[in-house]
């Protein structure tokens, strides 16, 4: 879910392991800016015409992993909370995922990866090696966020995240496509009473490494 740390965490073992990191969500953000408020809320011609004409790429490996579209490097323009809010609302939309999963397997079949979404183990990679499913109370992941922006020096309300964390974890976790859940054979990581290094060293513990 939000705020769980999983960004963070896929970075430091693709950087660990060699491989490259691919952050699925910055796709759902990315289309989010890419998309306008017609086109976002119902209009599936228009949003097919956008996307028809969309292609991400991914290149370089750990800390040097890049996302780009159509070329151009996908940046830090996507990680308001605005955005945020507008990459779920594109979540619940049947074409919209279907073509970024179908954009994630193409990038998966041509590198080794480790990636980071809401239904890679259950929909996009089904058949990857190894599954991690991390998780924290809600009030645990709006201090981290709370924390991370005001490291950032952007303007930062506890209440306020707490309450988008919450709408967006009820959204994710009832919508009728691809809900948020655990793959049946994932393990479950509680990020909660645990640093990013002990959650690293978990997954690490698993994978033998």
């Amino acid at each position: 879910p939000a705020g769980v740390g999983k960004s963070s965490i896929a970075r430091i073992l693709a950087r660990d392991l060699g491989l490259a990191y691919l952050d699925t969500g910055a796709m759902y953000r990315t289309l989010g800016l890419r998309l306008d408020d017609v086109a976002l809320d119902g209009d599936e011609a228009g949003r097919q015409d956008v996307m028809r004409d969309l292609h991400f790429q991914l290149s370089g490996q750990g800390d040097d992993s890049h996302l780009t579209l159509n070329g151009a490097p996908v940046g830090e323009e996507i990680r308001s909370e605005e955005v945020a809010a507008r990459a779920s609302r594109l979540a619940v939309l049947p074409d919209v995922r279907n073509f970024l999963q179908s954009a994630q397997q193409r990038i998966g079949r041509n590198t080794s990866l480790v990636c980071e979404g809401r239904d890679m183990g259950t929909k996009v990679f089904p058949d990857a090696r190894h599954k991690f499913f991390l998780d924290a109370a809600h009030e645990v992941r709006a201090q981290r966020r709370f924390l991370q922006l005001q490291a950032q020096g952007r303007p930062a309300d506890f209440k306020l995240i707490l309450s988008q964390i919450l709408a967006r974890d009820e959204q994710d976790r009832n919508r009728p496509v691809d809900p948020l859940r655990p793959a049946p054979d994932a393990i479950i990581v509680d990020t909660g009473p645990l640093d990013m290094a002990g959650v690293v060293a978990a997954i690490k513990a698993h994978l033998k490494v």
